[in-house]
């Protein structure tokens, strides 16, 4: 009998170790540009939402020579593993298509006038600099959320 409690307690113990590993979030960094020659970076974390178990994205990108982050709203089609990304504000949609280590697709402006091609390609990150992104876009998302 105690084998038997015992062999329960370690099989809940390592089930929910799983799942609590599964539901760390991921962060990844992007750089790329759009229309080939507007240098922009793009950082996205990806974690599973505690209500649905469906994944939940926060995003920001800038372009290089600004120092300013503009905060996206993401929103997948995960069969097509395609994204709307809106900017905050509606200043413009980015809509990308995510292969291995890139996404590729298109950034429209507001007003639908413009439409430049997107090309990023995933760049590995220090733990300093994923900790630095991570305080950027907590301060951006205070900065556009807060009461």
């Amino acid at each position: 009998m105690k084998k038997t409690v015992l062999f329960f307690i370690l099989c809940f113990s390592f089930l929910s170790n799983l799942q609590a590993q599964s539901e760390a979030p991921v962060s990844n960094l992007y750089k790329g540009t759009i229309d080939g020659k507007f240098p922009i970076i793009l950082y996205i974390k990806t974690q599973e939402s505690p209500c649905t178990g469906e994944l939940m994205f926060t995003s920001m990108y800038r372009y290089n020579k600004s120092n300013d982050w503009i905060q996206l709203r993401v929103t997948q089609n995960a069969k097509e593993n395609e994204f709307v990304l809106v900017e905050y504000g509606f200043s413009g949609v980015l809509i990308l298509k995510k292969t291995k280590n890139a996404f590729t697709g298109i950034w429209i402006s507001s007003d639908a006038k413009k439409q430049l091609t997107v090309d990023l390609k995933e760049s590995k990150m220090t733990k300093k600099e994923l900790e630095n992104y991570e305080e950027i876009m907590e301060n951006v998302n205070y900065q556009n959320n807060d009461c």
